[in-house]
């Protein structure tokens, strides 16, 4: 996957530039979607969808429409597939932006747990179990945690 420049580069560069125009035509930005950007974090690793899906504790069928840009997802979904995708918090932070869901925050505390339990690899269902455990909702509802391992 080809590194994005950096939104700080981007932004130094727009608030030096002459006139929006004068920036747009020095960059190029590329539209990216969700699905892109998940498809490629997918080829990135190496991994199967389905992998990533029972990974996430997604829907199946919901998660495959996902991956094919025909659904829209939510913040509490977009933050499953990215433990599915064992993203990292930069990772995460990119699939909620392209997601239209808001950021990750640390000063919120169920924000800190998820952010914590991404920085430390954990899996989509090891961070339930630390939001459950800190009293915390969980990103799977309870009634449809029963299989999980």
């Amino acid at each position: 996957m080809q590194p994005e420049r950096l939104t700080d580069d981007l932004l130094e560069q727009l608030l030096s530039s002459t006139s929006p125009e004068a920036y747009l035509s020095s960059v190029e930005l590329p539209e990216r979607t969700l699905a892109d950007y998940a498809r490629a974090l997918l080829a990135d690793r190496g991994m199967k969808r389905a992998d990533v899906i029972r990974a996430s504790g997604l829907n199946t069928t919901f998660a495959y429409q996902v991956f094919q840009g025909v659904r829209h997802i939510g913040r509490d979904n977009a933050i499953m597939l990215a433990f599915g995708l064992r993203c990292t918090l930069v990772e995460a932070q990119r699939l909620l932006r392209l997601a239209g869901a808001s950021e990750l925050w640390c000063k919120v505390r169920r924000d800190a747990i998820i952010i914590y339990c991404l920085n430390e690899g954990m899996t989509r269902a090891q961070c339930d179990d630390e939001l459950y455990r800190l009293g915390e909702k969980t990103l799977v509802a309870p009634e449809e945690r029963d299989g999980d391992v």
